[in-house]
This record gives C-alpha cells, sequence and structure tokens, in this order.
C-alpha cells in the first residue's frame, strides 16, 4: 500500500484542563458531570453535534433495575432521569421480564437536557472534534490531539477519562485491546427507525387475547393487557411467514419499542453483519445495509403485524447502533464466571443485573442468559494496562466477549461514568495516579451521592 509522510509541526494547545473526557454518550455524561462536581475544570469532546449516544436512537435505557425488581442504579444517572422527567421526556422505571426493566426517554430531549446539566455544571463542551491520537510522555498520557475544521490541536489533561465507547483513546496511547469474540467477530449493528400512525393499543391487546398467534419472546402475554409502553420481542412465526412470501428480513425476531408519543414506535430489526465499528469504510457500508433493510422491515410491520395497517415512516437514528468493538485490558478482565456467579468485588463502582445478551455475530439469532440477580463491577476493570493518567468507562471496560454483552447496556454505562468522574477528580485533588486512589474513599463518595452498592455478606460469592 502506498503511504506519505505527514511533516512535524507545532500544534497549538487549545484547552489545558484537571480531567478530560472523551465522548458525550450516557458514560461520558455521567464522568464529566461527576468530575466538575468540586470544581475542578472539565473538558467533554464529543465529534457529533450533541450529546447523549445511543439514548438518541430511540433505545430505552436498559438495566436501571435489577432481576429482583430492586433499583440498582441511582446517583447522577437517576438525577439525569428526574430531569428528563420534569419536561415529559422519561417515562418510570419499567420492570421487564426480558430486559430487567426499561425506561423509555425521549431522544430530543435527552439532547437538551443533558447539555443543559453540562453547561450548569461549568463543563467545557466541544462538538465537532474527533480525537486523532494520544500525547504520551513515557508511560503518561498527557492529553489528546483533536481533528476539526479548525485543525490539529492539543487538549491536556491531568486524568483523561475514554468514553468513547471503541477505546479510541487507550488503543491510541497503547493500552492492550481485544476486538470480538475467539475469532474476531462483534456483535452487529442495529439502524434504529422510527415509524408513526401505529395503534399500539391494538398490538397490544392482539398480543394479550391471541398469544399463540403473537407469540413473543420470554414475556407472557398478560404483561401486555397490563402495560401500554412496552418492549415487544418475538413473534417468529409471523418472520418466518414473511420470509416465505418472499420478505428479506435480516433478523429472526420482531423487536419493536413504544415510544414516548402516541402512535410512535421505533424498531429495532435492521441487522448487518460484520460490520467493523472502528473503520469508516465498514461503517458507510452498515448505513447502506440498514437503509436498505428498512423497506422489507416496514412492508413486514405494515402487512403482518396487527396496529400497523395505517403506519407511516417517521426518521432514521442519526447514526448506527454499535453493540461491540474494541475492548480494553484492564487491570482485571471481567468474565462470563463474574456476571452468572453474581460476583461481589471489594473494589466495586457500579452494580448491574443485564443478563447476558449475545446478537450472534453471524446470523440473525441471539443468546440470553441471567444470572438470577446482580453483579458488581470492579474499579481495576476501568483502569487500563501499561497506560497512566487514564480510565474507561462504559462497554469498552476490561471485560471477555461475554460479560462484555452484559454490561454494555445503558444504566450501567451511566454508573461506570460516574464512578470514573468521581475517581478522576480524586486522582487530581490528591495528585495520585487513578490507579493509586482510595477506593474504599471513592465507594463512600459515591454511596454519599446517591449511587448504589452492594455490601459484602456472609456467604456471597467471594471477592476476586
Amino acid at each position: 500500500m502506498n503511504t506519505i509522510k505527514e511533516q512535524a509541526k507545532e500544534l497549538k494547545v487549545r484547552s489545558e484542563v484537571d480531567v478530560l473526557v472523551i465522548g458525550g454518550g450516557p458514560s461520558g455524561i455521567m464522568a464529566a458531570l461527576a468530575a466538575a462536581e468540586d470544581g475542578a475544570s472539565v473538558m467533554l469532546i464529543e465529534s457529533r453535534s450533541f450529546v447523549g449516544g445511543n439514548m438518541t436512537i430511540g433505545l430505552p435505557i436498559l438495566g436501571f433495575l435489577g432481576q429482583k425488581g430492586n433499583q440498582i442504579i441511582k446517583g447522577l444517572p437517576q438525577q439525569f432521569i428526574d430531569r428528563l422527567k420534569a419536561v415529559d421526556a422519561s417515562s418510570e422505571h419499567r420492570p421487564c421480564p426480558l430486559h430487567m426493566s426499561l425506561t423509555l426517554v425521549e431522544p430530543e430531549a435527552v439532547k437538551t437536557v443533558a447539555l443543559q446539566m453540562l453547561v450548569e455544571a461549568g463543563v467545557q463542551v466541544l462538538f465537532y472534534a474527533f480525537c486523532a491520537e494520544a500525547i504520551m510522555q513515557g508511560d503518561e498520557l498527557r492529553g489528546v490531539i483533536i481533528e476539526s475544521k479548525a485543525g490539529r490541536e492539543a487538549i491536556l489533561g491531568k486524568v483523561v477519562i475514554d468514553c468513547s465507547g471503541d477505546a479510541d483513546v487507550a488503543f491510541k496511547a497503547g493500552v492492550p485491546c481485544e476486538f470480538g469474540n475467539e475469532s474476531g467477530g462483534v456483535q452487529p449493528p442495529t439502524l434504529m427507525f422510527c415509524l408513526g400512525g401505529v395503534d399500539t393499543e391494538k398490538l397490544r391487546l392482539s398480543i394479550a387475547s391471541e398469544p399463540r398467534t403473537y407469540l413473543t419472546d420470554f414475556i407472557p402475554a398478560e404483561y401486555f393487557g397490563q402495560n401500554n409502553q412496552f418492549v415487544l420481542v418475538g413473534m417468529r412465526n409471523l418472520i418466518n411467514q414473511a420470509r416465505k412470501n418472499g420478505l428479506d428480513l435480516p433478523t429472526e425476531r420482531t423487536i419493536l419499542i413504544t415510544g414516548l408519543r402516541k402512535g410512535e414506535v421505533w424498531v429495532n430489526m435492521t441487522r448487518v453483519n460484520g460490520v467493523d465499528g472502528t473503520d469508516p469504510a465498514s461503517l458507510t457500508e452498515g448505513e447502506i445495509i440498514g437503509r436498505k433493510q428498512i423497506d422489507d422491515i416496514q412492508r413486514y410491520l405494515i402487512s403482518y403485524v396487527p396496529g400497523f395497517e395505517n403506519a407511516y415512516f417517521l426518521k432514521t437514528a442519526p447514526f448506527l447502533g454499535i453493540r461491540e468493538t474494541r475492548r480494553i485490558r484492564g487491570l482485571y478482565i471481567m468474565d462470563r464466571d463474574d456476571i452468572m456467579g453474581c460476583r461481589h468485588f471489594e473494589d466495586a463502582v457500579a452494580v448491574a443485573s443485564y443478563p447476558l445478551d449475545i446478537h450472534h455475530p453471524v446470523g440473525g439469532g441471539c443468546t440470553l442468559e441471567w444470572c438470577g440477580d446482580c453483579y458488581d463491577i470492579p474499579y481495576r476493570s476501568l483502569v487500563p494496562q501499561k497506560v497512566k493518567n487514564l480510565l474507561v468507562a462504559g462497554r469498552a471496560i476490561s471485560a471477555t466477549h461475554e460479560a462484555m454483552s452484559a454490561i454494555r447496556v445503558m444504566a450501567p454505562c451511566m454508573a461506570m461514568g460516574e464512578a470514573a468522574g468521581r475517581a478522576a477528580k480524586m486522582a487530581v485533588s490528591e495528585g495520585v495516579q487513578p490507579a493509586d486512589i482510595n477506593v474504599k474513599k471513592l465507594q463512600s463518595e459515591l454511596i454519599n451521592s446517591g449511587a448504589f452498592l452492594r455490601v459484602a455478606q456472609a456467604g456471597a460469592p467471594a471477592a476476586r
């Protein structure tokens, strides 16, 4: 392959801050808010024109409640939901037999409310800027080089939090990373889209009264009779019938999410196998294929699913919903046994309960496994190997392919973000590396700020 040599040049330092957060998704918003609480200077860099990440693509927030129905994500994430509720842009945390819980949010309000909270907290927000390189001094990360219409510039931070979802900063800084499963296969992305004019009452009552015709996965028919806002997963028999009649459908299941606005339904049924979320050409191909898939999916819904007879197309999500790319190797790698064994860790900084949920890298299937309760996320999984001054929060933390499938949903990512933000602030104020902070002190601050952490109990699975 032909190459060119880029000339070295001096770059302007746009800003120097205490804590630099890369990525404005669920974890990044919480990290920036937490880091700024006691007056630390904080900057958040986001490549798009808005914050919110996957909260803006039509997905419900999963994971606020545990498998026993108790609320396990609180603190700053709950404060954010409360702000959304104040403008009628969030539902309650609704128990769900399949996903444990779902919290419906209005995507456009997420962008506005999250930005308001960041500005109120004094966070410097910079949109339209990509993280291009890591600035290293030995094994210490000093900051990042950004690329924008203003050219290449440097931003320095005493501690950097990588909330990119793709371990962008960590990878560029030299942190060892994993990608996908043992064969390199990743869970496929989805291009969400929204339909209007759906009679959701007809849909839910049809399922409740005719469960043999409209069979759902794991969720009993009576659930739909009791809830007018819901997630629907299943109707495999209708998918099979539509395929026999010539429709090209990429998934085995009908996956629908009612919106907060009457008649709106978000559709989670496009599936593009083989997309590399770190490669722009692959992402572009994923967008092209995903948009092609929408046509037959919409035809299927209108022709086969009750309530969609008069449905019409409203909008697609602003970007592909990526489930998996890089994961760092940290001081501890979470694995399947930690999830299924409801593991307690002495350095726990978040609690999660979402099941192992693997959308197969090949084909249109999915595997789910529940542990029966909740499990801890250890601080060590947020601390990368080999690079100092760096923390990682969100789906790119140190975990195996299987464990990542459980901790990747938004509520746990928000909790990790809050923990990382408080840890970064603590490291700066005490003049120590993030790996060397007093985790017990961090846990106390989290609890005092309203977060939920489990207390070790006799007979609980041993800490590791």
